[in-house]
């Protein structure tokens, strides 16, 4: 049987650290129907990453021109001169394959994009269990900056307090019980 999945959006959002990508993969690896909506974003790549695959890398300027073209679903400025967003041919591109995007994106980001497809989304916000907890995780990372750490625990708890927006929350102090539960909500999305 050939399920229509045209239209349908699933959303992963967290605050940075939350462990949203670890899920997204997990969630990768188990559904066929899932297919990772690369984002567009103006910061330079990490060592591991690659264009076309992890983010669609592009120069302020580029960035700048495609939101004055409407070629985003959904844009922010992250950090200062950060942009990151949502092509609308990355969606077109995956729902043309009769597969479901996974938008693995920010908190703004995704309220924006539930609010143009009210119908057709799952969002899924991932809590870390405490900021503590979400600030050990991001000095284990290694990535940071004192200042950037420090702007990104501010986010952080700005952001968990739109949680009550978003479908489910899934909290993230087991990451296998966290993706068994994102599991469950993922599956009775797909079946409906």
């Amino acid at each position: 049987m050939q399920e229509n999945l045209n239209g349908k959006l699933l959303i992963i959002t967290a605050p940075s650290g939350a462990g949203k990508t670890s899920i997204t993969k997990y969630l990768m690896k188990l559904f066929p129907q899932l297919a990772f909506s690369v984002s567009a974003a103006t910061r330079a790549p990490r060592a591991h990453e690659t264009n076309g695959v992890d983010y669609h890398f592009l120069s302020t300027e580029d960035f700048q021109q495609k939101i004055q073209n409407n070629e985003f679903i959904e844009w922010e400025m992250v950090y200062e001169g950060k942009y990151y967003g949502t092509l609308k041919s990355e969606l077109q591109r995956i729902w043309q394959n009769n597969q479901v995007p996974v938008l693995d994106i920010d908190v703004k980001g995704a309220i924006h994009v539930q609010q143009q497809f009210p119908r057709q989304t799952l969002a899924l916000f991932i809590e870390p269990p405490s900021i503590e907890e979400l600030k050990k995780r991001l000095v284990r990372r290694g990535t940071e900056t004192e200042e950037s750490l420090q702007a990104r625990i501010n986010k952080a708890a700005y952001e968990i307090s739109f949680s009550h927006s978003f479908d489910e929350v899934i909290v993230n102090d087991d990451l296998s019980r966290a993706c068994a539960e994102a599991e469950v909500f993922v599956r009775r999305f797909l079946e409906a």
